[in-house]
């Protein structure tokens, strides 16, 4: 644990803060599989200027928790931590599956200022894994099959096999961190229970409320930064839905599904345009 745990209704929640405490709060959401550790290289970034606060999901990294994975329940989560430490005019960033915690905690709390997507479509209808495993994913919702499943991918080969379509062709995480060490250790401590959560049940929840309908719905000002190269979501239909929702758009040309950790510093400059132009616009709200 590299942080403090904060006490919430929801449980025992790993928080780390890193820059001055009277710097602009932005708050870092990592995606499935992931911790506060796929924050690491863009934190080195903010740090200086910003207060920076990053939370290991429940059932994931060192924040404990089996029941409440959707987005609900971890953006209630999420908005308890906040009051808890008094933080307000937050800019909530999530990365994947983080974005659905970030858009939900800015619906519930208004402690947040703006939002901001990285490379997460409003929906999962181009999810390719879903349409060519859409049967085996729904039998993770069995126990014996959800603990193998996890069980095998502790192994280095299957979950490096796994986790590729996190990144851009080629591109190795030991290269500018976490590394596959970390990445290792990350998804041993996630709860093998969050397979049906994330793979299951999320498609259906985002289907009855795609994520461009909520940034608009919100009327936040809002960034999108997405990969040219993410092989989960093609990047121009993504992109194009989050402009019409009134999203401000930033493609990355040399990232795949993770720019955080492949390019932080196009990823810092992005946010830092974004939140020091007084020009940002609202979404209109639907």
């Amino acid at each position: 644990m590299i942080g403090e745990l904060v006490q919430v209704p929801a449980g025992a929640i790993h928080v780390r803060q890193d820059g001055p405490a009277d710097g602009k709060p932005i708050v870092l959401l990592h995606g499935f599989e992931g911790s506060v550790h796929w924050w690491d290289a863009l934190v080195a970034l903010l740090a200086d200027t910003y207060r920076v606060v990053r939370i290991d999901l429940l059932g994931f990294g060192c924040t404990t928790g089996e029941p409440g994975f959707d987005q609900r329940s971890q953006s209630e989560m999420l908005a308890a931590v906040l009051e808890r430490l008094d933080i307000t005019d937050v800019t909530a960033i999530g990365h994947s599956w983080g974005a659905d915690s970030a858009l939900g905690l800015a619906e519930l709390s208004d402690r947040v200022s703006e939002v901001v997507v990285v490379d997460q479509a409003p929906d999962c209808n181009e999810l390719r894994i879903l349409q060519v495993m859409r049967p085996v994913l729904r039998l993770l919702a069995l126990a014996p099959i959800g603990r193998s499943v996890h069980a095998v991918l502790n192994n280095n080969w299957a979950l490096r096999q796994a986790m590729a379509a996190g990144f851009a062709p080629g591109f190795d995480p030991d290269a500018t961190g976490p590394g596959w060490s970390q990445l290792r250790s990350d998804h041993r401590a996630m709860s093998w229970r969050a397979y049906r959560a994330v793979l299951v049940e999320r498609p259906q929840a985002l289907a009855a409320r795609p994520l461009d309908a909520q940034i608009r719905a919100l009327g936040l000002p809002a960034l999108v930064i997405h990969g040219r190269h993410d092989s989960l979501y093609g990047w121009r239909n993504t992109i194009d839905r989050y402009a019409a929702a009134g999203a401000r758009i930033e493609v990355i040309d040399t990232a795949g599904h993770s720019p955080n950790v492949e390019t932080p510093e196009r990823v810092a400059t992005a946010l830092r345009h974004f939140l020091t132009d007084p020009s940002r616009s609202r979404p209109a709200a639907s």
